[in-house]
């Protein structure tokens, strides 16, 4: 019985420090800046692929990661708590902070300084965020705000979404919703006539195969960053179509 409790209290303790394991990162320094859209949110396609960030969920707290933040795309869906800091001006006071989601990348413009419109220059670590969202944390009338950073776990309603795109030669599939650490970093998929099929980063949160699943229903195999692996199946019914977006089981 000792033995069964110590078991117990084990795999306890191991849930909460995945749980809390993101959140306890240490606060580091950037800056941050936002872009304005006529509602004063992100709401084009981003670098990520992820389409109309309001129909995801993602909306105004979607985020541009500058070139070293953005890491190639592998970051896309990945979570960040942002808070303005040390600037008694355009920082609110109490340093409130909020959770933003990577959606785009932010590129270099190396012809500028980079305290002077080169923001997202290499290797500055840059937030561009929508103008409503940086309105929670700063004065709209700054132009760039020094602020601190941290990875922390997403928060999703529902489940992983998968949205199916292609042809009958090649597959591919956009990923979204993701909770835990929000960031994909393997995906395999699956047939009901196929065994499980490693699929490729194409950009983004864009994984792609060469196969035809087309009459097959279609499941999923979804590695995090963390290292944990979550399987749905039968996400997409045998009837299937291209364009279409399936619901399958949440981290």
């Amino acid at each position: 019985m000792d033995a069964l409790r110590a078991a117990v209290f084990f795999l306890v303790l191991l849930i909460s420090c995945e749980i809390n394991g993101a959140e306890d990162e240490e606060w580091k320094t950037a800056t941050a800046t936002y872009s304005k859209e006529t509602d004063g949110s992100i709401i084009t396609e981003g670098a990520c692929g992820y389409g109309d960030l309001h129909k995801i969920s993602y909306g105004k707290y979607s985020a541009g990661l500058s070139t070293i933040l953005f890491n190639r795309g592998s970051t896309c869906g990945a979570c960040y708590e942002v808070r303005c800091v040390d600037h008694i001006l355009w920082c609110l006071q109490g340093s409130p902070s909020i959770i933003l989601t990577a959606t785009d990348f932010c590129p270099p413009n190396n012809g500028l300084a980079a305290d002077y419109g080169g923001w997202c220059n290499f290797p500055k670590e840059h937030f561009e965020m929508s103008e409503a969202a940086f309105a929670e944390i700063a004065e709209r009338r700054a132009d760039i705000v020094p602020v601190q950073y941290r990875r922390v776990k997403c928060e999703r309603s529902g489940g992983l979404r998968f949205n199916l795109q292609g042809d009958s030669r090649f597959f591919q599939v956009l990923i979204a919703n993701v909770g835990l650490d929000g960031e994909v970093v393997a995906v395999k998929v699956k047939g009901s006539k196929t065994g499980w099929i490693p699929m490729g980063r194409n950009w983004g949160q864009n994984w792609q195969c060469n196969v035809n699943l087309k009459g097959q229903p279609i499941s999923f195999e979804v590695t995090a960053s963390s290292g944990r692996t979550l399987a749905s199946y039968n996400v997409a019914p045998p009837n299937w179509q291209f364009g279409q977006t399936f619901e399958g089981k949440q981290f």
